[in-house]
């Protein structure tokens, strides 16, 4: 009897799923590396080059410290609530429609601090406000 000897092949490696599965995980790491680099982003604050308007007997300007500390036409207001602030922008409208808030907060002031004026504006009934910025002539 004669047998037949089966001829040994050599084994084949195949490349392309492997080439896909690295090409995903590239691109996976693309995407995710991308958008860490928006958290890191430097923010400066605005400068205008505006000249200054004269002070008007309707404006009331709100001074935000780096601190967190508020101002209300120069009288500090005792604590940082929403409420208080709102308080002293109504006594400082007197019931004046023509009344505006001018934001006047310091460049490292928190971003709260900003909001709390904006809310206790709004909570004032205070609808038109705008925001002071140095000149561009001082930097």
């Amino acid at each position: 009897m004669k047998f037949r000897r089966h001829s040994i092949e050599d084994p084949e490696i195949n490349l392309i799923p492997l080439i896909d599965v690295l090409l995903v995980i590239l691109i996976f790491l693309m995407l995710s590396m991308t958008y860490s680099r928006f958290t890191a982003l430097q923010v400066d604050l605005p400068v205008a080059n505006a000249e200054r308007m004269p002070e008007r007997p309707a404006e009331i300007v709100v001074a935000v410290a780096a601190d967190g500390r508020t101002m209300v036409r120069g009288e500090p207001v005792d604590g940082r609530d929403v409420d208080l602030i709102a308080a002293a922008i109504a006594d400082a409208a007197a019931g004046r429609d023509d009344a505006f808030v001018v934001v006047s907060a310091d460049a490292l002031a928190a971003h709260q601090s900003v909001m709390n004026v904006l809310d206790a504006a709004r909570r004032a009934g205070i609808v038109r406000l705008t925001f002071a910025a140095q000149s561009g002539a001082g930097r």
